[in-house]
C-alpha cells in the first residue's frame, strides 16, 4: 500500500494550495487517511499508539523551548527600533560611496538576521525603512526592492536562526535513525550548535556575494546605484560615538547568544535566555517597553510558538501514517535507485525542496519533508551538519524565487504603488542566481560548512 502514502501526500499538498491551516491539514488529513484504512484492514492503527509519547516528547523537548524565546527576542528588538538606528548611521557612513546605501541595507540585514532571525518582521521592517530612502536617492527599484528582499531573508541562515533550531531537533532525530538503520548502536548525535558554527560562514559568504554584486552592479551601471552626491543630498555627519550607540548594542547582544553556544558555555536553550532578557534590557535602555508594548510582544510570541508547535504535532500525525502506509520504505527506495548515488539524491532532494518552497513555509517543509528524506540521506554517509546546512540555504532561496517567494510578498505589502510587482521580480532574479551559487559553493567545498564545527567540537 505504499501508494497511499504518496496519495496522502499529495492530498496534503493539495488541501495546504486550498488554504487550509497547515496544522489541522497535517493532522486531519493523517488521521483521514489512518482512519479509512484500519477500516478496509489496510493500516496498522496500532501505530497511532504512539502519538501520546511523541506529543509529550515535543512538550518536553528542552531544545525546542528555545523557539519562544528567539521569537520573544526577535520581537521585542523590532519593537526597540534597532533597525531604525542601524539604516540611519551605516546609510550616512557608507553614503557617500557609490552603492553606499544598499551596501548599508545589507550589513543592517546581516545585524537582524543575527538578533532577530524572524525573515518577515526583518523584510518589513527594512522595506518600509530603507526602500523609501533608497527610491529617492535614485537607486533602480529592481537594485532597491532586490537587495531589500536578499538581505532580509538572511535570518533564515545567519545564527540564531529559527529554522536552525528546528533544524537542529529534526537532524538530530535524523541521524540518530540513520546509524541504528546500519547497526551503530552507540550513535552520535548532531546538535543545534553544530548547525550555529556551521552556518556562519556561510552566511557571511552570502553577505559577501551580495556586496561583491552591489559593487560590480555599480561600477557597471552606476546610474542604478547612485551615491548621495549625485543626488546633491549631504550624508550627517557620523562620530565615532554614534556608530558605537548603534552597532554596540546588538552585537554585545550577538555575542552573548553566539558565543555562548559556540564557546560550550550554555545550551541553544539557555543562550536564547539569555537573548530574550537582554533584548529586553536593550528596548528598557531605549525607552522602547511600554506595558502595551510589552503586551503586543507577549502576544506575538505565543501566537508565533503555538503555530510552529501545533504544525510539529500535526506533522507527527502526518509522518506516523505515513510510515503507516510504507512511505519512507518508498522513499528510501526511489533514493537509492536513482543514478549518481548519494550526490543523485541529493540533487534530487534539493530539486523537490526548492520546489516545495513555492507553496509550503519553510517550517512543514522541515517537520514534513526533512524527517522522511533525512535518514536515508544521512544513511548514504553524508556530513549531517553539512546536510542541514544545505537544507537551509536551498529553503531561503525558495524565500526569494519569483513568482511565489514568501519574501516578495511581504516586500509587496509594505512597497509604495509606484513600485511594481514585475520590478520587485525582476530584482531579486541575480539574487536568486547568487543564492545557487553558494549552493553550488558549499558543494564542492563542503569545508566551508563543517571545518568551524570541527574547529570547535572536534567531530
Amino acid at each position: 500500500m505504499e501508494w497511499v502514502a504518496l496519495l496522502l501526500f499529495g492530498v496534503v499538498v493539495l488541501a495546504l494550495l486550498a488554504g487550509f491551516p497547515v496544522a489541522f491539514t497535517l493532522g486531519g488529513c493523517g488521521l483521514l487517511f489512518a482512519f479509512v484504512g484500519a477500516q478496509f484492514g489496510v493500516f496498522d492503527d496500532a501505530f497511532l499508539t504512539a502519538l501520546p509519547s511523541r506529543i509529550f516528547g515535543i512538550m518536553t523537548n528542552e531544545t525546542l523551548v528555545a523557539v519562544p524565546l528567539f521569537v520573544f527576542m526577535g520581537i521585542t528588538l523590532e519593537r526597540a527600533r534597532i533597525a531604525e538606528d542601524l539604516l540611519e548611521t551605516l546609510s550616512d557612513l557608507f553614503g557617500s560611496i557609490r552603492g553606499g546605501l544598499g551596501i548599508s541595507v545589507t550589513v543592517v540585514g546581516m545585524l537582524l538576521a543575527a538578533s532577530t532571525g524572524i525573515v518577515g518582521a526583518t523584510v518589513v521592517t527594512m522595506g518600509l525603512l530603507s526602500l523609501p530612502t533608497m527610491l529617492k536617492r535614485g537607486y533602480s527599484p529592481e537594485v532597491a526592492t532586490g537587495t531589500i528582499c536578499a538581505s532580509g531573508t538572511l535570518g533564515q541562515i545567519i545564527p540564531p536562526s529559527i529554522i536552525l533550531v528546528m533544524l537542529g531537533d529534526v537532524m538530530s532525530s535524523a541521524y540518530q535513525q540513520a546509524q541504528l538503520s546500519q547497526g551503530i548502536f552507540s550513535p552520535r548525535t548532531v546538535s543545534v550548535g553544530d548547525l550555529f558554527a556551521g552556518a556562519i560562514i556561510p552566511g557571511l559568504l552570502l553577505v559577501l556575494l551580495y556586496i561583491v554584486y552591489l559593487l560590480a552592479v555599480s561600477l557597471f551601471k552606476p546610474s542604478a546605484l547612485p551615491s548621495a552626491a549625485d543626488v546633491a543630498e549631504a550624508s550627517r555627519r557620523v562620530t565615532l560615538r554614534r556608530v558605537g550607540q548603534a552597532l554596540l548594542p546588538p552585537l554585545l547582544l550577538i555575542f552573548a547568544v553566539l558565543g555562548s553556544i559556540l564557546g560550550g558555555f550554555a545550551t541553544p536553550t539557555e543562550a536564547a535566555a539569555v537573548g530574550a532578557v537582554g533584548a529586553l534590557l536593550l528596548a528598557m535602555q531605549r525607552q522602547q517597553l511600554s506595558a502595551e508594548r510589552l503586551r503586543d510582544v507577549m502576544q506575538g510570541t505565543v501566537r508565533v510558538s503555538s503555530m510552529v508547535f501545533l504544525i510539529l504535532i500535526g506533522a507527527s500525525i502526518f509522518s506516523l501514517v505515513f510510515r503507516g502506509y510504507g512511505g519512507d520504505d518508498s522513499v528510501r527506495h526511489l533514493l537509492e535507485s536513482l543514478p549518481g548515488g548519494a550526490i543523485g539524491a541529493v540533487l534530487v532532494v534539493m530539486l523537490v525542496m526548492f520546489l516545495l518552497g513555492f507553496v509550503l513555509d519553510f517550517i512543514e517543509i522541515t517537520f514534513v519533508v526533512v524527517p522522511i528524506v533525512g535518514p536515508v540521506l544521512l544513511a548514504m554517509g553524508l556530513d549531517p551538519v553539512w546536510l542541514g546546512i544545505m537544507i537551509a540555504v536551498n529553503l531561503q532561496t525558495s524565500f526569494l524565487t519569483p513568482p511565489f517567494g514568501f519574501a516578495l510578498f511581504y516586500l509587496r505589502g509594505v512597497a509604495p504603488e509606484s513600485v511594481t510587482t514585475g520590478q520587485i521580480y525582476r530584482g531579486v532574479v541575480p539574487f536568486v542566481g547568487i543564492q545557487i551559487l553558494a549552493l553550488v559553493l558549499l558543494a564542492i567545498f563542503p569545508g566551508l560548512v563543517t571545518w568551524l564545527p570541527h574547529l570547535l567540537y572536534g567531530q
